[in-house]
């Protein structure tokens, strides 16, 4: 489908505008899967939004394992393919399949069997949104190979530099869940309303399509690299790098869930209408951080492939690039949150209620999104050298900071709900200076580079091959 993007040569801007634009409408599509969601399932109620996203908490959840094989993946097939060694990077691939499989079966099982305290943690007071939430979680687990495996095919060909194909095949699903999401949720003809376990069955065809889609393209794919037999016996050396660069990642992503679903806790106190608002919000607001991942991910695969090719003046010249596109967004982001909130929120919840606490959520987070943009990223540079414990250490710590500080200033007394929101943004805003002061340090110290790492995680993989 897509062609690759030689990043080791040729005009910077260029070839990661080329490379980033397709991973960012990769990003809008991921968040147009959600935001269709919400926009049909708005229509049933506050009550199915909160349903969709209390459940939707674990599926969050499952990016945590994910994130071990598609962080792992996503660096060293980039690594490897600049370095130009290509039965490295068919190695990494296979095994980045295999350590992803394996985990998203055993997420599953976990889900199924432990569906009801996992839902019962939230103390809905409920009965109505309880069984609805076990009703999408429970949809949800059945495909959850499906939820698991496309986000690293995704990575992988992003690695090798080729964006577009990604871009082509979620599209593909994004379309089936447009047209799928209303004549299940509401019904049409034949076919009855559904509500909140019609938007699960049209969120998991969708996957199972982008499955399909990225299956057949390996398939017939001239790069013999992406021609992998899984049944071959895992390579312990390759699976250890991959773990070991993702690990910090999902660590992260583990940790920022299980803080936002504390946080969500706090939030349901406040009822399902607050709990809709931060559903509906954080999708809204995902437009930036999304697209600033783009960037991000665009960077790390610019970084990965020239640090394996050791052309390290193209890394600063990239980074520099990149971050000035990422203050442009945060930028444009926060005066559209700060000054056009209400009119942006009421387009998906229509009740008073949820309007006024949604104008207020995305004010307060819109003056986060310039350091959000910074910080995401600076984290696709480290990602790219290989030093994901950099910004995984600074986003856990810093992170965990909204528990205490949501608890300290969410009460009726100062803040209410509001302190939830203040509570996150001046994290945001925490994390984006600490990682840039970090970056500025190790470059004036000449220790971001760590050559050493590189040549002997290679060196270890090639003997295995």
């Amino acid at each position: 489908m897509g062609r690759k993007v030689s990043l080791t040569e040729g005009p910077i801007i260029r070839n990661l505008v080329k490379l980033a634009m397709p991973i960012m409408g990769t990003s809008f599509i991921q968040m147009a899967y959600n935001l269709t969601d919400m926009i049909w399932i708005g229509k049933v109620g506050s009550k199915a939004v909160a349903a969709v996203g209390t459940a939707g908490f674990f599926t969050w959840l499952a990016m945590a394992f994910i994130m071990i094989s598609k962080i792992g993946a996503e660096i060293k097939v980039a690594q490897s393919t600049g370095a130009k060694q290509l039965d490295d990077t068919k190695q990494y691939i296979r095994s980045a399949i295999q350590i992803n499989i394996l985990l998203a079966v055993i997420y599953m099982i976990g889900l199924l069997l432990l569906k009801k305290p996992l839902i019962s943690f939230f103390n809905l007071g409920d009965a109505e949104i309880i069984q609805m939430s076990y009703t999408y979680l429970e949809i949800m687990a059945y495909v959850m190979v499906f939820y698991f495996i496309n986000p690293v095919l995704t990575a992988i060909f992003n690695g090798s530099g080729d964006s577009k194909t990604p871009f082509i095949i979620n599209t593909i699903g994004l379309i089936f869940n447009i047209i799928f999401d209303p004549l299940l949720i509401l019904g049409f003809g034949p076919i009855p309303a559904l509500g909140v376990l019609g938007a699960a069955l049209a969120t998991a065809g969708a996957q199972v399509v982008v499955t399909a889609c990225f299956i057949a393209v390996m398939m017939k794919s001239q790069l013999s690299y992406l021609k992998v037999n899984l049944f071959k016996k895992p390579d312990m050396k390759s699976i250890k790098v991959l773990c070991k660069i993702g690990f910090p990642g999902a660590v992260q992503n583990g940790a920022f869930t299980i803080i936002a679903m504390v946080l969500g806790r706090l939030v349901a106190a406040y009822g399902p209408v607050s709990i809709a608002v931060q559903k509906v919000g954080s999708q809204i607001e995902s437009i930036s951080w999304m697209t600033a991942g783009g960037f991000s991910t665009a960077l790390g695969t610019f970084v990965g492939q020239n640090y394996g090719a050791k052309q390290y003046h193209r890394i600063q010249k990239g980074y520099r690039t990149t971050l000035g596109l990422a203050i442009s967004l945060g930028v444009i982001t926060t005066l559209l949150l700060v000054f056009a909130g209400q009119p942006i929120f009421k387009f998906f919840l229509n009740e008073n209620e949820a309007i006024h606490q949604g104008t207020d959520y995305l004010k307060i987070l819109g003056y986060s999104q310039l350091f959000m943009c910074i910080e995401i990223t600076t984290q696709g540079l480290f990602n790219g050298l290989g030093r994901t414990y950099i910004p995984s250490i600074v986003g856990i710590i810093l992170t965990g900071a909204r528990i205490p500080l949501a608890y300290l200033i969410a009460t009726p007394q100062l803040l209410g709900i509001n302190g939830v929101w203040w509570a996150i943004t001046l994290s945001s805003v925490a994390k984006g200076i600490v990682l840039v002061a970090i970056y500025f340090y190790l470059q004036k110290r000449d220790q971001l580079y760590e050559h050493e790492e590189w040549n002997e995680t290679s060196a270890d993989v090639s003997n295995a091959s």
